[in-house]
């Protein structure tokens, strides 16, 4: 099997482009990365090219010898459909989880995301509490970006306005959206920050920045962030037509919702306002 059409590849590729359509990729702006399935690696080794060992700049102990798929420092994301071998890279971790390497594509040279630390602490921490997880993303999503210069950075008042916006959002995202505060991208400390909150939520939103996703698929990790900046789109309209809201969905229609739908939403963000 040639490496690009691996099933696991063409849904990365899919995914990217799929970002590139939603206009959330600007330039070289977001990330994506996928942890591959051991017999998904196998089924492509044949193919690999190993490079020099790179520390990651963080450690990530529970990752340890694991491979990943993710999109290239300074790529473009409207390029990975049309030149994915100098668009991506397959990498592999050591057995410290301390560095990795290269084993397949950025044929044209260059390294991973500038972001790697934030995709691989947030992997490990996904990991942890649930193996299914496997997909980490991040995307400029434009309405998301413009709520965080208006509404408070907190993840409760975040929460509860974009599950006013579209009924789907509770049940997309029934544990909420965390928010980290504005920080300089790509270092430790917004890793820490960031998978910190995803230890209780599978979104967080940077302010001024944009909004990091987690799933178990391509599919499902897309669709959690495509939903929320879908409802981030309505919020935004709405503000644009009046300050307040004439009517909108109250707490307790939340909790007939939650009856309804089977699952759990926390009562912190079921606050009366």
């Amino acid at each position: 099997m040639r490496f690009l059409e691996a099933e696991f590849v063409q849904g990365f590729i899919r995914m990217a482009n799929d970002g590139w359509e939603q206009g959330w990729h600007e330039r070289n702006g977001g990330n994506l990365s996928y942890r591959v399935r051991p017999e998904e690696v196998e089924s492509v080794r044949e193919h690999f090219t190993c490079g020099e060992w790179q520390s990651i700049g963080t450690t990530v102990p529970e990752l340890s010898k694991e491979y990943f798929l993710v999109t290239g420092s300074g790529k473009y994301f409207r390029n990975v459909i049309l030149k994915p071998e100098d668009s991506i890279c397959m990498i592999e971790l050591d057995e410290a989880g301390e560095n990795y390497r290269i084993v397949w594509g950025l044929v044209n040279g260059g390294r991973p995301t500038s972001e790697l630390p934030s995709h691989l602490m947030n992997h490990e921490v996904k990991r942890l509490k649930n193996e299914n997880y496997r997909v980490i993303y991040h995307a400029h999503t434009t309405n998301i970006i413009a709520l965080t210069f208006v509404l408070p950075l907190e993840d409760k008042v975040f929460t509860r306005e974009l599950w006013e916006m579209a009924t789907e959002c509770p049940v997309v995202f029934p544990d909420g959206v965390g928010v980290v505060p504005w920080m300089v991208p790509g270092g430790r400390e917004i890793a820490v920050a960031t998978s910190e909150l995803m230890k209780k939520y599978d979104l967080a939103i940077w302010a001024h920045h944009g909004m990091f996703a987690a799933g178990e698929d391509f599919d499902l990790t897309f669709g959690l962030m495509h939903t929320a900046e879908k409802s981030a789109e309505i919020l935004v309209k709405m503000l644009s037509m009046r300050p307040d809201k004439l009517q909108t969905i109250t707490a307790d229609n939340f909790r007939d919702l939650a009856k309804d739908f089977h699952v759990t939403l926390p009562e912190e963000f079921l606050y009366e306002k």
